[in-house]
């Protein structure tokens, strides 16, 4: 079976600030499926091969007032090109954007519904529950939180979320199965975004040359809001998953990454 692949169109092209990222990434393979983003009216697209546009034609007229969530298989979900808060920017004059702080984009693993956290209202709403898994947060959504209740300073503070978070320097595919309850209390972190040289992080960044570089065969073990384990590796926050950016203003932030969770309860994580 193929891993199943999440892939967005944006609305319309906007041209991030952000500096250069270099990363080479595998190809993914996509699959065969549409999906519509829950709350931010993003829409994905995934294309098909030949005459398979004529069934989805079909397909999407039968179910286009139905919000879809992602068919995964045994295997992991690829998102591409997530669409973060594209209309925040970090400084003036960037044309499309407004300088103000990015708005905090949710994201749940079970059924791929995304919504931004915009309002006071919206955190009073959407924030204390467990429909959502992690959320993208801080400077262009590049900081990733889990859902828990009872650490202070992250979004689903106060909340029933019991998600949980370690760092594993391994490959991906080589993270098989998820440590004892007590790594999670001993080695757990809130959150990762700019690894400084503490190792908690997932990409480096260089004030000298403003260029950010996702750590290599570096994965992160999750429990989910609801207590079920995860791997998680992200991949990207530049439009297109480009191996190499050569443009300053590459758009920013499209988010992709890559995700398994086990819904059997179990620590299984193989996923080859």
């Amino acid at each position: 079976m193929k891993p199943s692949v999440i892939e967005f169109t944006a609305h319309e092209e906007q041209r991030g600030s952000i500096q250069p990222l270099k990363r080479q990434i595998e190809r993914i393979k996509p699959g065969v499926k549409e999906y519509k983003a829950f709350g931010n009216e993003q829409r994905g697209s995934i294309k098909f091969p030949g005459i398979l546009w004529v069934l989805l034609i079909f397909f999407t007229a039968c179910s286009k007032d139905k919000d879809a969530a992602p068919t995964t298989d045994t295997f992991s979900t690829t998102v591409k090109d997530l669409e973060g808060d594209t209309g925040a920017s970090m400084g003036d004059g960037v044309d499309g954007r407004e300088k103000r702080p990015f708005h905090s984009l949710l994201y749940q693993f079970s059924t791929g519904r995304t919504r931004f956290i915009k309002t006071k209202d919206d955190s009073l709403q959407y924030l204390k529950n467990t429909d959502w898994d992690i959320a993208f947060t801080r400077e262009y959504n590049s900081y990733v939180v889990i859902n828990n209740g009872t650490i202070a300073g992250t979004p689903g503070f106060g909340g029933p979320g019991t998600g949980r978070m370690i760092i594993m320097e391994k490959p991906y595919d080589q993270v098989n199965e998820a440590p004892a309850d007590e790594s999670f209390t001993t080695n757990g972190v809130p959150g990762v975004g700019w690894d400084n040289g503490n190792g908690y992080g997932w990409y480096f960044y260089s004030l000298n040359n403003h260029i950010c570089v996702p750590v290599k065969n570096r994965t992160f073990i999750l429990k989910t809001a609801t207590g079920k384990f995860a791997k998680l590796a992200l991949l990207n926050i530049y439009k297109g998953n480009p191996p190499v950016v050569t443009d300053l203003f590459w758009p920013a932030p499209y988010l992709s990454f890559k995700f398994f969770v086990q819904e059997d309860g179990s620590r299984n994580l193989k996923t080859n």
